[in-house]
């Protein structure tokens, strides 16, 4: 993660060129898809990216953030494959709508992630966590693993939408930690799975760190692992799942910018181009950091495009070892 924002943050003192102007786009404004709930992390990264990427357009473009929330994220990345590829509908996709849940549930996903979309850029990856109440009885994952082990069914587990990075990453973590029971409750957004750490009405939790962040902060939830190899510098004090005892246990959730099938290829990379510029503007990899995501600039449309490819097959790959059932 420390090499990756050295990356970003390399070159920030020179003076970055003016985007090329694409004759006569944008002249109206451009709707940019948040296919979860205000509030929860998809949702903090495509606000900070539409106020940054705007300005690099000319002054008199307006972005606005459209949330469109549902089934893992798959209802807003639907209505975005629906929509013409002229550049004036963007998709804020994920780990969710764009990996896990093509991966587990393909029969209830009503797009390929990679045929059905122009894919524009990579904005970034960050861990997920396991998180408890404050006042839970575990003070470690391990605690909790053995607990789970030794008592099937005893315990109750949440994240943000069944089928997506949180529901495969909780349900890899049981298997893994010794394929224990455990009862499952979806939420539809990271905000909710929050607020029911917050109110102990669930035994722990696995979701993407910036959601989860502002309770672990303000002491209303704990954590006890996150699903790097190494520590996340915003919390050095979680361990991570290796050090939980679980070997070589790595799932990142991630962003990308993707928009309709069929956009004109000089667009395409004008978009791209004017994203990874957004990454690597110092105030918005602080806010991005912040916010939980780890930049990673210098993708291209063809590059995106294989990225997610790639996810999509190494979630598919999880999903066949376990036996995984992520059915909604």
């Amino acid at each position: 993660m420390q090499r990756r924002m050295l990356l970003s943050l390399a070159g920030l003192g020179l003076a970055t060129p003016a985007l090329a102007q694409t004759a006569g786009w944008p002249d109206r404004p451009i709707t940019f898809v948040s296919p979860f709930l205000p509030g929860g992390s998809t949702d903090i990264v495509a606000r900070i990216i539409a106020e940054r990427v705007a300005s690099r357009f000319g002054p008199n473009t307006r972005i606005i953030v459209e949330n469109r929330a549902g089934a893992g994220g798959s209802i807003g990345s639907e209505w975005v494959k629906n929509r013409a590829p002229d550049g004036y509908t963007w998709l804020l996709a994920s780990a969710s709508s764009h990996g896990t849940n093509p991966a587990a549930i393909p029969h209830q996903t009503p797009y390929d992630p990679v045929a059905d979309f122009t894919h524009l850029a990579i904005l970034g990856d960050a861990p997920m966590v396991l998180a408890t109440p404050t006042n839970s009885r575990f003070p470690n994952a391990q605690a909790l693993f053995a607990f789970a082990r030794a008592n099937p069914g005893r315990l109750s587990w949440g994240t943000s939408g069944a089928g997506g990075i949180g529901h495969l990453t909780g349900e890899y973590m049981r298997f893994a930690a010794g394929n224990f029971q455990a009862e499952f409750v979806p939420y539809r957004g990271g905000s909710q799975v929050a607020e029911a750490l917050a109110k102990a009405e669930i035994d722990y939790a696995v979701e993407v760190l910036a959601s989860a962040a502002p309770t672990l902060r303000e002491n209303l939830s704990r954590g006890l692992a996150v699903t790097a190899l190494t520590r996340h510098p915003l919390f050095p004090n979680i361990p991570t799942m290796v050090e939980a005892g679980l070997p070589d246990f790595q799932i990142a959730t991630w962003n990308i910018v993707a928009a309709p099938r069929g956009m004109d290829p000089g667009l395409a990379n004008h978009i791209s181009a004017a994203i990874n510029d957004v990454l690597r503007d110092p105030l918005a990899v602080q806010r991005l950091v912040t916010a939980g995501l780890d930049p990673l600039p210098g993708s291209t449309p063809e590059t995106t495009r294989d990225y997610v490819a790639a996810q999509v097959a190494k979630f598919r790959d999880i999903v066949q070892r376990t036996g995984l059932r992520l059915g909604r």
